[in-house]
């Protein structure tokens, strides 16, 4: 049995998963123990690569360090799993998840604060990882181990085919989602490929989490810092209503968005790029050995996204590692941060075609061109480092990325819709949100 943890007064699970209030300090009068195991959860499929990744990392760690891991894997209602053990006031140690979990575990009481001091390779991460997990005040909640941006996948053999050029703006990436759409480029002589895949389902948010990809690139936003640690609701701005409005098109005039995709989380949108019935596809690194296998490497090539209306940006992202509050070994929670983001850690966290971790290294002297020669893998690096844009952290981005998906996905479902007047509905409801957690500039 582990021994129960203190992490805050008043925690709930309802608290947890429905308002991400704030429970209290995280704990720090915990005995400590040295000695005592850390138990590791990471959100990924149970048997999974990305769990036998893990557990080579936390193998390596063990060696190097004494410390000992045991290692969980959970990907279905991993939050909610999480609320229950919270409840029950018995914590895992660590936590790797993704960044965006930052604001709400920090609002929750269920992280302490990361002491810069403590982690010796924490000034060799890029600026940019280390800004993604920090809160506005400057304090760091998490420590960043891999980190990753979208690119525009293309069926190679298909434009090449129909004589087309790989699109530089959003006009030309049009014109190519209309060719896949009409010309038949699998040449089956039937109607039935789409120019352009997306992940527009509600569930998770995903819609908001694709359509940023474009949203930030048109110059729109979802909330725009105002001063002061202060934001205010961005989505009905004439930036953002035209980007919604040109993407709505594709799907609304144009008919080059696959059909279903309002109902489509990324496993399903995985599966119509692979079985050749979409022709483009924007979406990060982590499935290019999977597509590798099911498609051919040849059959398709990876491009940064054309320039919007403003820049070319895209959703950077990223996983990081979580101090949980009550643990009984803080220095080894602190000596395993250390070694997953150190240059050997990046590096075994990165081994492997396929069971591997960090996806885009986050550790300024590690060479993703050393580690991995594979070019595409470069493409994906010098997007990041050039295009990366990160969602804020703010104390809960959760209902922002919900509510904003709710909305992009009706406007795509509905065609009817007044694109105007549904996003300013939208923008009352980001002010409610900014209101509650306490930093709307209104």
């Amino acid at each position: 049995m582990r021994k129960s943890r203190w992490i805050g007064v008043g925690l709930t699970v309802s608290a947890l998963v429905l308002s991400g209030c704030s429970a209290g300090p995280a704990g720090t009068n915990v005995a400590q123990d040295t000695k005592a195991p850390l138990e590791l959860w990471t959100r990924t499929t149970p048997g999974g690569a990305g769990e036998q990744a893990t557990k080579r990392l936390a193998e390596a760690f063990e060696k190097a360090t004494g410390f000992k891991v045991q290692v969980t894997a959970i990907f279905d209602d991993f939050e909610t799993k999480l609320a229950q053990r919270a409840a029950q006031r018995d914590l895992p140690d660590i936590v790797m998840n993704d960044v965006t979990q930052v604001g709400t575990l920090k609002s929750q009481g269920l992280v302490r604060e990361i002491e810069q001091g403590k982690i010796k390779h924490a000034s060799e991460l890029t600026e940019q990882a280390l800004k993604s997990n920090q809160m506005p005040d400057g304090k760091l909640y998490g420590l960043p181990y891999s980190a990753q941006a979208s690119a525009l996948l293309i069926r190679k053999d298909w434009r090449e085919k129909l004589g087309k050029s790989v699109p530089q703006n959003w006009a030309e990436l049009a014109d190519l989602a209309k060719a896949f759409t009409t010309g038949d480029p699998d040449g089956n002589g039937k109607n039935d490929t789409a120019g352009l895949t997306a992940t527009l389902s509600t569930k998770r948010g995903y819609a908001s989490w694709y359509f940023s990809n474009f949203l930030w690139a048109g110059g729109g936003d979802f909330i725009t810092e105002a001063g002061g640690g202060k934001y205010k609701p961005s989505m009905s701005t004439p930036e953002s209503v035209a980007a919604v409005q040109w993407f709505r098109d594709l799907g609304c005039k144009d008919n080059v968005i696959q059909p279903g995709s309002v109902t489509m989380p990324t496993p399903a949108t995985n599966e119509t790029f692979e079985a050749g019935k979409a022709g483009m596809y924007v979406v990060g690194p982590y499935l290019l050995p999977r597509f590798d296998k099911s498609l051919g490497k040849d059959k398709y090539e990876v491009v940064p996204m054309p320039q919007g209306t403003k820049n070319a940006d895209v959703l950077a992202e990223g996983l990081s590692i979580y101090m949980m509050a009550g643990s009984p070994n803080q220095a080894g929670q602190d000596a395993f941060g250390d070694f997953a983001i150190s240059a050997d850690g990046q590096k075994i966290g990165m081994e492997g075609d396929s069971a591997f971790i960090v996806q885009l290294p986050v550790n300024k002297n590690v060479d993703i061109a050393q580690v991995r020669p594979d070019p595409r893998w470069k493409t994906y690096a010098d997007i990041y480092a050039k295009s990366g844009h990160y969602a804020p952290s703010i104390p809960n981005w959760t209902p922002v990325r919900q509510d904003t998906a709710d909305t992009v996905s009706a406007l795509v479902a509905d065609c009817k819709l007044d694109t105007k007047a549904e996003l300013s509905k939208l923008d009352t409801k980001l002010t409610a949100t900014l209101q509650q957690q306490g930093i709307s500039a209104s």
